[in-house]
């Protein structure tokens, strides 16, 4: 073969490599191409679903904030400064109130720092506790004053996870308030949050009663200890609830204190009805009718029916 045709085959064979090469680039960039398509559709897909999995799950349940600053401090002056003609008017709660103080015989009195002693038991998880408590303070503030009170709810769920009956019920807790009043002693115990243990599914203690409390709660109350638990001097006693607290559901600590006020609200007939009650016995066994302030002839009046 002649220089010349070597030349030519040279050539040729050259220009066949370069194609092949050539084509083996763009080859190359796509599939590079299809692979950064593929990387950014999955992202996408993962994105979007995200996106609608988000916009169609319920957000769970999430109990109520606590107050503070000024919308606690109007919630608890409306609380605790019921007006006498509403309380009177209210009376006995239209039937809103379902269970009355019943009285204790021939039992000592009770008295603390030589006063009638007033005892409670409760636990912030309870829903029946958090209703009591409402109507515990309007009528205790016609016969001393409350510092120190702070607002709580009722427990959504127990420690294996069930719903607590009334769950979040809107409430006040009694743990570092205090109470002072030339009539009564007031001793309140929270014996448990409302929050479980993760440790052991159990509400976390916060009190304990002593060994004169606990052995009057199970006298009672039952030994089960019953809460709520209320005890008039060794004269009359409140075990369990004493009106439904779904009365206080849905609505905020402001709107059902405020509500307190207004006579034909339901809010009033349950509470104040309550607090009547709960007037009458302490005014009956406790006080002698004292004051007349908050001893009045409609709170006298209720006192024949406990």
């Amino acid at each position: 073969m002649g220089k010349a045709s070597r030349t030519k085959v040279e050539s040729s064979r050259r220009e066949k490599i370069a194609a092949q090469r050539a084509a083996e680039r763009r080859s190359e960039q796509r599939r590079r191409i299809l692979i950064a398509g593929g990387s950014v559709l999955v992202i996408i897909v993962v994105v979007v679903a995200f996106i609608v999995i988000k916009a169609n799950s319920k957000p769970a349940k999430t109990s109520s904030s606590a107050l503070n600053g000024s919308s606690l401090s109007q919630t608890v002056s409306k609380l605790t400064s019921v007006p006498a003609s509403t309380l009177d008017s209210v009376g006995k709660g239209g039937g809103a109130v379902t269970a009355v103080p019943q009285p204790v015989k021939s039992a000592p009195a009770l008295t603390a720092n030589g006063k009638p002693e007033m005892l409670y038991m409760g636990a912030e998880y309870c829903p029946y506790c958090a209703a009591e408590r409402w109507a515990m303070i309007v009528a205790l503030s016609r016969f001393g004053t409350f510092k120190g009170l702070a607002t709580v709810h009722s427990a959504l769920s127990n420690g294996a996870g069930d719903a607590e009956p009334d769950p979040d019920t809107p409430s006040f807790t009694f743990l570092h308030a205090t109470y002072s009043s030339k009539y009564l002693t007031f001793t309140p115990v929270e014996l448990e949050t409302n929050i479980p243990d993760p440790s052991n599914g159990e509400y976390t203690s916060l009190q304990t009663p002593t060994a004169a409390e606990q052995a009057l709660s199970t006298k009672y109350a039952g030994p089960d200890g019953s809460i709520p638990w209320i005890d008039f001097g060794n004269h009359y006693m409140i075990s369990g609830v004493s009106y439904d607290p779904a009365v206080l559901d849905g609505n905020s600590w402001l709107t059902n204190a405020t509500d307190l006020s207004n006579p034909s609200s339901p809010v009033a007939q349950a509470v104040d009805g309550t607090a009547n009650y709960i007037t009458a016995a302490i005014c009956k066994g406790m006080t002698n009718n004292q004051p007349a302030s908050a001893c009045t002839p409609a709170v006298q009046a209720l006192e024949s029916q406990i």
